[in-house]
């Protein structure tokens, strides 16, 4: 009985964090066979935790809800954690790729929005960022635009991560140029 508690106890702190899913593509696929055809369903959708954390996943069935459900349990098992500045906004621009698709993702002020396109706008969302330029270029395929982006998001460091690799102190890292000693100023 115990393990059953254990057990139950382990799925409820799993399914404890409340994800937002967003489907961004269904495909209808179909398979000829002897009688005729039969049809499929494929759906790619992403989740996130709109606090720094995003997945995405895809699945296929014959119905359309089994299909996003599919998809969903997948994108909740793949999930990754991107650092974001003031919770809002990249870090720093970056630059994803996966096969064809290219993107180019730059940070944004505050009350910029989320400027991007589509499958892009959808990972944006589900990560909670709130300030972001973004363009893409090259394939318009939703499955590849959204790796793209998550290869340049998993580039993506913080102030906190670079002075852990090395060896410094966060404000020695987050120190601008503009340190150097003042010059005299000029007797006229």
């Amino acid at each position: 009985m115990a393990r059953d508690d254990n057990r139950r106890d382990r799925r409820d702190r799993d399914e404890a964090p409340e994800f937002a899913d967003r489907l961004v593509a269904i495909n209808r696929v179909s398979k000829t066979v002897k009688g005729g055809k039969r049809f499929g369903f494929a759906a790619l959708v992403v989740v996130g935790d709109q606090k720094g954390r995003v997945g995405f996943g895809k699945g296929k069935a014959k119905e359309v809800p089994e299909a996003i459900r599919k998809a969903t349990e997948a994108a909740k098992r793949g999930m990754m954690r991107v650092p974001l500045r003031e919770g809002r906004t990249l870090h720093h621009d970056i630059e994803g790729r996966h096969g064809a698709g290219k993107v180019v993702m730059r940070t944004a002020p505050h009350g910029t929005g989320i400027i991007a396109g589509g499958p892009m706008r959808a990972v944006f969302e589900m990560l909670g960022v709130q300030d972001v330029v973004a363009k893409s270029n090259g394939s318009q395929n939703p499955y590849n635009m959204i790796r793209a982006t998550l290869d340049g998001l998993r580039k993506q460091t913080s102030p906190r991560m670079v002075a852990q690799r090395r060896g410094k102190k966060v404000a020695d890292i987050l120190k601008r140029g503009d340190e150097a000693p003042a010059a005299e100023p000029a007797e006229a």
